[in-house]
């Protein structure tokens, strides 16, 4: 045996690993994997059991708090994409959360990834749910942020929500109101903070998606769960599968408080609520929620 070329070769491979390990939310490069025929983007980092990130309603690979991606990705290897039409994927997005849980599934088999924990955050939370229960055999988590439950809920989407969603453009002032709670002081701070880390990525506003055209889409997506002709609700509170849900309490678009009229119904469930926290309590405690997230893999036996 060479043991000169050994050597090499395991050093070669520690090398590799270590680089993989310390690529951060922030450096990771924009990957592509065909999927349906679609050119999908996705980028992975971390090392462990895997988890696949369905974004938010005109989120993109970029606008993810990268500090709360490399919380996740001390103890996991993350998948985050872009959907079929948005950003730097190609093709069309699907208008039912049916169809975008099987796009999952089959992105998750093109990046050679069999069974996973699923994040998903407000529209995309809708989609881990379409997910959980029609592939259980693929999902051994769900870990569901600032998103409904299927079916009708009890408190709707605000206007002042949407008036600040449609728009092309976003700026701090409407980030406070979309995702954060903007009558508190330590909300609006952690609003600009999260900003900041977001947008040291160059070229991110050209990238999320401003053609109403899409918005109807995602809205259609959004009403067609809302009506759950499928059961999904009933078929939710079925599962065994763990599930952490992950709230504020002063959330404009997807109220934490509609999933109450499921306490009890629910049989693997937990809750974190935060206070003075809005849509995106992830991005105003990015360590905190990706603590509280690796502990809840941990300790949840599938």
């Amino acid at each position: 045996m060479n043991w000169t070329r050994l050597s090499t070769l395991l050093f070669a491979a520690s090398f590799v690993t270590a680089a993989v390990a310390q690529r951060t939310a922030a450096t990771a490069e924009t990957r592509y994997v065909q999927v349906r025929g679609d050119r999908i983007a996705y980028r992975t980092i971390g090392s462990g059991s895997p988890i696949l990130i369905a974004n938010r309603m005109r989120g993109t690979l970029d606008t993810w708090d990268p500090a709360f991606l490399d919380g996740l990705a001390a103890k996991h290897t993350l998948y985050w994409f872009d959907y079929p039409g948005i950003s730097y994927s190609s093709g069309v997005l699907p208008s039912d959360h049916g169809q975008v849980a099987r796009f999952i599934a089959d992105f998750a088999t093109a990046v050679g990834v069999e069974r996973f924990a699923v994040l998903g955050w407000s529209w995309g939370g809708m989609a881990s749910q379409a997910l959980l229960i029609e592939r259980p055999d693929r999902v051994s988590h769900a870990i569901l942020i600032g998103t409904n439950p299927p079916g009708a809920v009890p408190i709707p989407i605000q206007q002042v929500f949407l008036e600040r969603a449609v728009k092309p453009v976003n700026d701090l002032a409407d980030e406070e109101v979309l995702f954060f709670e903007p009558r508190s002081e330590s909300s609006r701070r952690a609003a600009k903070a999260s900003r900041d880390r977001i947008y040291a990525r160059p070229d991110v506003v050209s990238r999320i998606p401003a053609d109403p055209t899409q918005f109807e889409v995602y809205f259609a997506a959004a009403k067609s769960f809302a009506a759950d002709a499928d059961g999904r609700r009933e078929k939710l509170c079925a599962t065994r599968t763990p599930m952490l849900v992950v709230c504020g309490d002063n959330d404009t678009s997807t109220a934490g408080q509609n999933w109450l009229p499921l306490v009890g119904k629910l049989r693997n469930a937990q809750f974190l609520f935060y206070s003075e926290a809005g849509h995106g309590p992830q991005h105003q405690h990015p360590e905190l929620t990706a603590e509280y997230i690796v502990s809840f893999l941990a300790r949840t036996t599938p």
